[in-house]
């Protein structure tokens, strides 16, 4: 059986011109970077970092911001690197499927699936749960929340996917609009609150900036509780007596708010609808992170320097809004519930982008049903964006899911590591390939990249990996009674593909000469035309 197989990048760019399985090209590198920062600015920014202050490194979480971004930051750049030579949906899936493998890469996809159903599941559940308390704050009597004889059904949900799911099928350039407008607004008002914050700052509360370590009763209190399966995987290896604060509480910080940072690989999915996607892919990326990295250590900088991390860790869930509080500027509440609704609604937009498009691709591919990756009239699968808006407002609506919320880290976690791992073993089959945008320190750096991913990893509990281990072997069942038989790289329908692919390509490379482009030493119409831009 050939399921290390590989997909060539000729195959690869072979099948973004075939006729009803083509997206449409329409996204700048600004419409990427919003898109990275509504994934990653959601409730969490509100919250994450005063946990994290909280329980964990005191008000040196700001170094665990720091060390958290870059560490992320590191792994968007492996993304930024292969979304410059395969301008693909799918990512990590697509990436991996030309590097490592098909098994590999059907491994990535079914996590990837279920990272973005579980997230998008759990963040539309939220959002009403955020919308009721928003109305409750601004005095409106209603409720989402509805009793059907025994049956219980929240209809914020419901309305929300409907929402975004409509706005993606009538196209990919109008959501992202939308959730563009959404997300500046956002943006201003994290903005608005972290200035007004920084009046209420006081200097003696970021002392002792690195508190002294002490034990941590936490994780006894959770193994108590949940036995060995509430306990971190690692720990429970190792046998590791935990701590917080101090240089442990600093690292153990981080992998806290490195899942702040969780869902910015959706953006490379969006690969294929992007124009002249060798440089707005790498530059989308770039920005979003940036603006995102600032924008949490802001936030984290405010929290702590208006109460005292011992204040934080005295409330059982402590937030940005627990800060205003304790100083008496209660009013900010209503901003921050706000701030939230908006923050998670247009995460929902992009996570169910995501799902739909690392279906696509591996439909496309022949791994999944065929008829799933059709697109209409607006260059967008239709069909297969209305099916992932119905299964997962289905279960945000009817189902409790929070405990599938690690899921979601497993899973991103896992494509991270694989992806940086593909760098240095692409690099090494296709030196040939022409690269906008390089990884630097090859190979030692995204070994590195690919370690600390892992260890997050083993960061997670128990439970959660035998979860993760349950949804593989499903998996795996599912590829080898459908997948390895039906995928087009092993019925070789993939080599008609990239002939007449590479006739196309050169077709239209002598337009572009004939016209002038070319004849003044400028590439850059060929790249353009490559791209679909004519």
């Amino acid at each position: 059986m050939q399921i290390f197989r590989t997909k060539s990048v000729e195959q690869t760019l072979a099948e973004t011109e075939e006729e009803g399985h083509s997206l449409k090209r329409n996204l700048g590198w600004w419409d990427l970077a919003v898109m990275g920062v509504a994934v990653a600015v959601g409730a969490g920014i509100f919250s994450v970092g005063a946990q994290a202050a909280a329980f964990h490194a005191g008000p040196a979480v700001i170094i665990s911001f720091i060390i958290a971004g870059i560490v992320c930051g590191a792994a968007v750049m492996c993304y930024a690197e292969f979304a410059s030579v395969m301008p693909v949906a799918g990512s990590a899936y697509t990436f991996t499927y030309a590097t490592l493998g098909e098994i590999f890469a059907w491994i990535i996809g079914w996590d990837l699936i279920l990272e973005m159903l579980m997230a998008g599941s759990v963040i539309s559940k939220f959002w009403g749960v955020y919308l009721n308390d928003f109305l409750r704050l601004m005095g409106v009597n209603f409720n989402t929340n509805i009793m059907i004889g025994s049956f219980h059904l929240d209809i914020a949900p419901i309305v929300i996917v409907a929402f975004f799911t409509t706005l993606l099928v009538l196209g990919t350039k109008i959501g992202a609009r939308v959730d563009g407008a959404m997300t500046v607004l956002k943006i201003a008002v994290v903005l608005f609150v972290v200035i007004v914050g920084f009046f209420y700052v006081k200097a003696s509360n970021y002392t002792p900036f690195i508190p002294p370590a002490e034990p941590s009763a936490d994780v006894a209190n959770a193994t108590t509780v949940h036995g060995t399966l509430g306990q971190p995987l690692f720990q429970w290896l190792t046998h590791m007596s935990p701590t917080i604060y101090g240089v442990p509480g600093i690292i153990s910080g981080a992998a806290l708010v490195f899942f702040a940072f969780i869902g910015f690989d959706v953006v490379a999915t969006a690969s294929e609808e992007t124009r002249n996607p060798k440089r707005n892919v790498p530059l989308g990326i770039g920005v979003g992170m940036s603006l995102i990295i600032v924008m949490y250590v802001l936030v984290a900088i405010v929290t702590t320097g208006m109460v005292s991390y011992k204040q934080l860790a005295s409330v059982e869930s402590p937030s940005l809004a627990t800060a205003f509080e304790l100083v008496g500027a209660d009013w900010a509440a209503k901003i921050i519930s706000f701030g939230i609704c908006l923050g998670l609604a247009t995460v929902v937009m992009v996570l169910l982008l995501g799902l739909t498009r690392v279906v696509f691709a591996m439909s496309r591919d022949g791994l999944l049903p065929r008829t799933l990756s059709t697109t209409g009239k607006h260059g967008t699968p239709a069909r297969l964006q209305i099916v992932v808006g119905v299964v997962v407002a289905i279960i945000a609506a009817c189902f409790n899911i929070d405990v599938l919320s690690d899921m979601v880290n497993i899973g991103t976690l896992s494509a991270f590591t694989l992806v940086a791992l593909a760098i240095p073993i692409m690099r090494k089959r296709r030196p040939d390939l022409k690269r906008s945008f390089r990884m630097p320190g090859n190979p030692w750096v995204p070994l590195l990249v690919a370690l600390a991913n892992f260890y997050l990893m083993l960061n997670l509990t128990v439970l959660t990996w035998i979860r993760f281990l349950i949804w593989l072997v499903v998996g795996f069942i599912i590829y080898f009674a459908y997948g390895y038989n039906h995928a087009r790289v092993g019925t070789g329908e993939l080599d008609a593909e990239v002939v007449k692919y590479e006739k196309q390509r050169q077709l239209k490379a002598q337009r572009a000469k004939q016209s002038g482009s070319v004849g003044r030493g400028n590439d850059a119409a060929v790249t353009k035309v490559e791209a679909g831009k004519d």
